[in-house]
């Protein structure tokens, strides 16, 4: 029989050339010795805490944000320091004030997720500017998940990847995944890109104790690099109309809030509720509209801050626009019937 044998810890080759060139047609120069492939997005986050984080080291986040960064950064033996960006900016980035106030001698990096998970906000280049300068001068290190840099909706907006940064080629590090770019998440490839080759070494213990990431996905991952711009230009135009019909929707329902989303596939809504937990777990068991009901994301789960976020819900736009009209319209007779109790 045929043997799938072991891959190289760092991952193949072959593939790291290509993510390298795939990278520099972006504007983003990197050698293919500065890519570390890994089992997923989330394993390259681990990585990245794991090889620059102490026991009682601090990172500091703009919440609300991905929940999972809260466990990884726990199995770092990390403290998470929340900095609030409000749902009243369109959860711009906070001030750079409002970092410098938190920064400690444990302090050891900021973690941000440019494309936003779950707000939907794209850092412009004169916020990833500012951050640089603030990483510059205290020394830290600056983390971006840049996993959903291909889902940009407005021709003015322009993704502004953190490698570009000069002069803090040593404190980066750029962490990404074909899971949304070619919706293949349950392939499970990622990969941590720095120039820091101290990271590189100390990432790579982590790496060789794992063997190595998924073998076969890599190949199906090298050839999908090949993808024509076409696809992506298909993409584009689907989300952003997925994007405008759920927006609008949504702001035909009274007392609804929600701001337009500039990338990614997610929205924040306020909902008028007392407690979006609450009115959730009432929406699956005890509602339905002629049969159907709808699932939400309650956003407290995506803030650090206890009591932040209770009457917002995250809102993925994955449905088609047919699908997505009428689970508002379900969402609206459900607030109704929620209040009316």
């Amino acid at each position: 029989m045929n043997i799938i044998e072991y891959g190289p810890s760092a991952g193949y080759e072959s593939y790291r050339k290509k993510l390298a060139q795939f990278y520099t047609n972006q504007n983003v120069r990197v050698d293919y010795t500065d890519i570390m492939i890994t089992t997923g997005g989330s394993e390259a986050l681990l990585f990245a805490l794991g090889s620059i984080m102490d026991p009682g080291d601090e990172v500091i986040i703009p919440e609300p944000f991905y929940a999972n960064y809260h466990a990884f950064s726990e199995e770092s033996s990390a403290t998470v320091v929340p900095v609030n960006s409000s749902f009243e900016s369109g959860f711009t980035l906070p001030s750079i004030e409002a970092f410098e106030k938190l920064i400690t001698p444990k302090t050891k990096a900021i973690l941000i997720c440019n494309p936003s998970n779950p707000t939907g906000n794209l850092y412009s280049e004169t916020e990833i500017q500012q951050l640089g300068e603030l990483v510059k001068k205290h020394d830290l290190f600056l983390i971006a998940d840049e996993v959903y840099r291909e889902f940009i909706y407005d021709e003015k907006d322009i993704h502004y990847s953190v490698m570009n940064l000069i002069g803090l080629e040593q404190n980066v590090i750029m962490i990404d995944s074909v899971s949304k770019r070619y919706s293949m998440c349950g392939a499970r490839i990622g990969c941590m890109v720095t120039k820091n080759k101290q990271v590189i070494a100390a990432a790579m213990k982590f790496a060789q104790a794992r063997l190595c990431p998924p073998t076969i996905e890599q190949i199906a991952c090298e050839a999908a690099i090949n993808t024509p711009q076409s696809y992506f230009d298909e993409v584009i135009v689907e989300y952003k109309e997925r994007r405008n019909t759920l927006i609008s929707e949504l702001n035909k329902i009274e007392g609804v809030k929600v701001t337009l989303p500039k990338a990614a596939f997610y929205c924040i809504a306020e909902l008028p509720v007392d407690n979006t937990e609450t009115f959730a777990q009432w929406l699956l068991e005890s509602y339905n509209l002629n049969g159907e009901t709808v699932m939400v994301a309650p956003a407290a789960g995506f803030y650090s801050t206890p009591g932040m976020g209770l009457k917002q819900v995250r809102i993925a736009y994955v449905l088609n626009k047919e699908d997505l009209t009428k689970a508002v319209s379900i969402l609206k007779d459900a607030i109704a019937t929620y209040n009316a109790r």
